[in-house]
C-alpha cells in the first residue's frame, strides 16, 4: 500500500494526524500465520465496500477462506436491507472476512452473524475497554451520555458456492459533529481508553477466530460451542418490550424473551403466544 493508496480526499495520508492509517504488514505478521484461521490480509485506502469486493474476489476464485479485506474508507458501505453505513476516512473499522464452514450443516450458518457480533463485542470491550452491547440480530451498542447508541454493525452475505462473507463496522474515533445521526455512537465517544485501530483489529479477528473455532468444532452448535449462552448474556434486546416489523405492514410486539437454536428472537406477546422472528424476515426492531 503506497501513501497515495491511503489518502484522503486532500490527497495527504497524514492530513489528520489522530488518525494515523492502518499497518498492514504489521497486522499480516501478527494474525496470518500457519495453521490459523487469517489466511491473507489486505488494507485499501477507499473502496467502496469491502463485503462486496470480498464476494467479487471469492466468486472468482481469489480469495479463500480466512481471506481478510480492510478499507481506510468505504463510500458504499451498506447495513441490512441497504441502508447506507458513511464515516470520515480512518475513523473507525471497516472490514469482510471470508468464512466456509463446509462441516457445519448450513441449517446452522444463521448464527455467524450473532457470532461475529460476539467476537467483536468480546474483542473491543478487551482491547478498548468499553462495554458493549449486543441489539439482536447485527447491531454494536455502546453507552455514551447514559445513552445506549450504535456504533458498529454487521452483514452477512453468501459468497455463491464459495462460503459467506461478513462485513464489519464499527465507528471508533467519530467526533459528535461527525456523527451520520444523533443515535450513533463511537468508541471514543464512549470513553475508550484506547482507539489506536491496529490493536483493536488485531483483538477483533482473534477473538472471531476463537469463537469460530468453537462453534466449528461443535458442528455449528450454538448450545454445545456456549454461543447461545454468551449472546444472550450480551444482547441488550432481551427483557424489553419491543416491536417487530414485519413485510406486509405485520408486526409483532411484546417482550423480547430468548434467542431459540436457530438464532431466532422469540417475543412473548400479549396474547401469550411466543413467536419466533427471523433476522432474515425483520424489517425494523424498536423499542414499544
Amino acid at each position: 500500500m503506497t501513501p497515495r493508496d491511503a489518502a484522503d480526499d486532500n490527497g495527504s495520508r497524514w492530513s489528520d494526524l489522530d488518525r494515523p492509517p492502518l499497518n498492514a504488514t504489521a497486522l499480516r505478521r501478527a494474525l496470518v500465520r500457519e495453521g490459523g484461521l487469517w489466511s491473507s490480509l489486505e488494507v485499501t485506502g477507499r473502496t467502496g465496500s469491502t463485503n462486496n469486493d470480498l464476494v467479487a474476489l471469492a466468486a472468482a476464485g481469489k480469495a479463500a477462506e480466512g481471506a481478510v479485506l480492510v478499507a481506510e474508507e468505504q463510500t458504499s458501505g451498506r447495513g441490512r436491507l441497504d441502508r447506507r453505513w458513511t464515516a470520515p476516512p480512518r475513523s473507525g473499522l471497516f472490514f469482510s472476512v471470508l468464512l466456509d464452514p463446509a462441516e457445519v450443516p448450513v441449517a446452522r450458518w444463521g448464527w455467524l452473524p450473532l457470532l461475529t457480533g460476539v467476537a467483536v463485542a468480546t474483542g473491543l470491550s478487551r482491547a478498548a475497554g468499553v462495554d458493549t452491547a449486543l441489539k439482536w440480530p447485527n447491531d454494536l451498542l455502546v453507552t455514551v451520555g447514559g445513552e445506549e447508541r450504535k456504533a458498529g454493525g454487521i452483514l452477512a452475505e453468501r459468497a455463491g458456492g464459495n462460503g459467506i462473507v461478513i462485513g464489519v463496522g464499527v465507528n471508533v474515533t467519530l467526533r459528535a459533529d461527525e456523527l451520520p445521526v444523533p443515535q450513533a455512537g463511537s468508541l471514543a465517544l464512549a470513553g475508550a481508553r484506547g482507539t489506536d485501530r491496529d490493536p483493536l483489529l488485531r483483538a477483533v479477528l482473534r477473538s472471531l477466530e476463537d469463537w469460530y473455532g468453537r462453534w466449528r468444532a461443535a458442528g455449528g452448535d450454538p448450545g454445545a460451542s456456549g454461543l447461545q449462552e454468551t449472546y444472550a448474556a450480551g444482547c441488550a434486546t432481551l427483557g424489553r418490550v419491543v416491536r417487530a416489523e414485519l413485510p406486509g405492514d405485520r408486526s409483532v410486539v411484546g417482550e423480547a424473551v430468548a434467542v431459540d437454536g436457530d438464532g431466532r428472537l422469540v417475543i412473548a406477546t400479549e396474547e401469550g403466544v411466543q413467536e419466533p422472528v427471523g433476522a432474515g424476515d425483520i424489517v425494523h426492531l424498536r423499542p414499544a
